[in-house]
């Protein structure tokens, strides 16, 4: 069977069009291919909360004045809340107080090229209410496990309405074992002689590789 002889023109387009393809599939963004990680959802961390809240309504103008810090959190870079997983330092080597300066406990040190240093500011933010023995619950979309999570709560005494958070102002309530590879992890927590407005404090080492998230979640004791 004769088959028409192609220009030297179309030839070269025929030859373009698999480099042409693979252009624009580089261009498209990949179902499932983003990288998912965690966070404490209750008591909520920061900026989960503020996804939480405002996720679907982030523009909204009441955010001013109805969750001030979440306002300013969401002005001062969005993609905090978007991804409000992904709040982690790699290659920590255990020395948390080493590589977190105080005043940057809750952006992990300025982490993620300072995505998250609007988590550090002193202010009202949003508090969930607990009592002296109350559930902590971590989400896990990653499933990579933990080598344990070691759970602080401000001391008696410190506002973190008006003061930065610092190693000093922590005290250490909480330290689990490990955990397999879940969706979320649960871990108790017991204390007491604490009222009022607290911070508390979540370090999850993941097992998965030497990846720490550090996580401030704003809890009220009555």
């Amino acid at each position: 069977m004769h088959r028409p002889r192609l220009s030297k023109t179309s030839r070269r387009t025929l030859r373009a069009l698999p480099l042409a393809s693979a252009a624009l599939l580089c261009m498209i963004p990949m179902a499932g291919t983003a990288s998912a990680h965690g966070s404490v959802v209750d008591p909520a961390s920061r900026n989960y909360g503020c996804w939480a809240r405002w996720g679907s309504d982030f523009q909204n103008p009441d955010m001013a004045t109805e969750d001030p810090m979440c306002w300013q959190a969401w002005q001062d870079n969005p993609n905090a809340m978007w991804n409000w997983n992904g709040l982690y330092r790699n290659n920590v080597g255990g020395n948390h107080q080493g590589q977190i300066p105080d005043g940057q406990l809750c952006s992990g040190g300025h982490t993620e090229g300072g995505r998250y240093n609007s988590l550090d500011a002193v202010g009202p933010w949003k508090t969930t209410s607990v009592n002296d023995n109350f559930t902590l619950v971590l989400q896990d979309q990653a499933q990579h496990g933990a080598d344990y999570l070691r759970i602080y709560v401000s001391e008696q005494g410190y506002d973190p309405t008006t003061e930065p958070l610092g190693w000093d102002d922590l005290e250490l309530v909480e330290e689990t074992g490990s955990y397999g590879p879940a969706t979320s992890y649960v871990a108790q927590v017991n204390t007491s002689g604490y009222s009022g407005r607290h911070v508390v404090y979540t370090i999850w080492q993941a097992s998965h590789m030497d990846q720490v998230y550090y996580l401030c979640s704003d809890v009220d004791f009555g």
